[in-house]
């Protein structure tokens, strides 16, 4: 009911001073989110447990409350043997969800697409190796940031680009990265991908869209001149109109 009364208000591009994540597109940032929440959690409570220990360290051991040192004041084998043992049990309940999120994150599921992405300086380039045209070559675009004098009204500035990468919703779509010049990083935060484009090597990872939108990035590894001006865009459509997509190119 509430769906019907209120528009909802997603945040899938960085804000000015922006804080917190931006919104999740696909189970793996969820998970990502999560993991984030949980160890927050436990360092909340070990900064709490930490100042409480100091502040009272100070307070009842300085040199007006208790000005005779005894060596069994300084050394204990029980406090220290506590200390050791707690932060090993905290990094053994904090590993088993790491672990278990990045072997997730590194499983690729059988793929509906896979789209090969190369980083260059300074613009990407898009190879959807699973069609051909009228030519038989496969699906190529370069994608190149919009100048700020060339926007239109509701485009992002450094964001928006002349061609984005158009994925469907609810498929599994696989990304092959590689660099043809040097090191750079395809990065798209709603997504969860971030994956290293390294001249001579395919990295590859999977994502899947959970609701439509256009999810932006940028590069996230330090390429030269114009790095910052390299920017993503990931445009979430329904299989209906990927495949009219597909027709026209």
């Amino acid at each position: 009911m509430l769906n019907l009364l209120f528009n909802t208000l997603y945040n899938d591009a960085p804000q000015p001073w922006q804080i917190g994540f931006q919104d999740s597109a696909s189970p793996a940032f969820t998970g990502i989110v999560e993991l984030h929440n949980t160890i927050f959690f436990y360092l909340i409570v070990i900064c709490v447990g930490v100042f409480y220990v100091l502040g009272s360290v100070m307070y009842y051991f300085n040199s007006n409350n208790s000005p005779i040192v005894h060596k069994y004041m300084n050394h204990g084998t029980a406090i220290e043997l506590i200390w050791t043992v707690t932060p090993a049990l905290i990094l053994t309940v904090i590993a088993f969800p790491s672990f278990r999120l990045l072997y997730l994150l590194d499983e690729v599921t059988s793929p509906t697409i896979t789209i090969k992405v190369v980083g260059h300086q300074w613009y990407w380039s898009y190879e959807y190796s699973d069609y051909v045209n009228e030519s038989g070559d496969s699906i190529e675009f370069d994608s190149y940031m919009i100048p700020e004098s060339d926007l239109e009204a509701g485009q992002f500035r450094l964001l928006d680009v002349d061609n984005k990468m158009v994925i469907p919703v609810d498929c599994h779509i696989r990304i092959i990265v590689t660099g043809a010049d040097v090191i750079h990083s395809f990065a798209v935060p709603s997504l969860g991908i971030k994956i290293d484009a390294t001249p001579g090597r395919l990295n590859q990872s999977s994502m899947l869209a959970e609701r439509m939108g256009t999810f932006y990035g940028q590069c996230s590894e330090i390429c030269g001149v114009w790095h910052g001006f390299m920017p993503i865009a990931v445009e979430a459509v329904s299989v209906q109109d990927y495949l009219a997509w597909v027709d026209s190119m």
